[in-house]
């Protein structure tokens, strides 16, 4: 697979199930928003992010180039494999076209070399 380190830092926040989607959550290169009964996460760039709201912050994103097919089987477990056994934790995001994986930014380096020693291509930048 071919991926691209995308150059912006991310948060992931959580926020109660029955807020409104704020408006710092509307706009970026990367915004995810997911509602449940139990919560809504929002994924955005980390400069939008207030420093008030309690979230995790420091997430980069690997995007998958895409558009992949629905038929391909096993795209994320080819990642995610040797990022497990690096020891990479990981936040996973699909989307019609394309996965992305976030990993923490101390853990980039450590997650282009089990990925590209996997035999994926990685390029760093956007």
């Amino acid at each position: 697979m071919r991926l691209t380190l995308l150059p912006h830092e991310l948060a992931i926040a959580r926020l109660a199930p029955q807020e409104e989607t704020p408006p710092w959550a509307k706009g970026g290169p990367l915004v995810a928003v997911i509602r449940t009964p139990h919560e809504l996460s929002v994924v955005c760039p980390a400069r939008y992010l207030p420093t008030e709201v309690p979230a995790s912050r420091g997430w980069r994103a690997l995007e998958v180039q895409g558009p992949l097919s629905f038929d391909l089987v096993g795209v994320l477990a080819s990642l995610l494999e040797p990022l497990t056994r690096a020891g990479v934790s990981v936040f996973v995001l699909s989307t019609y076209d394309t996965d992305y994986i976030l990993v923490q930014q101390e853990n980039v380096e450590k997650a282009l070399r089990a990925l590209q020693a996997a035999g994926h291509e990685v390029i760093v930048g956007g």
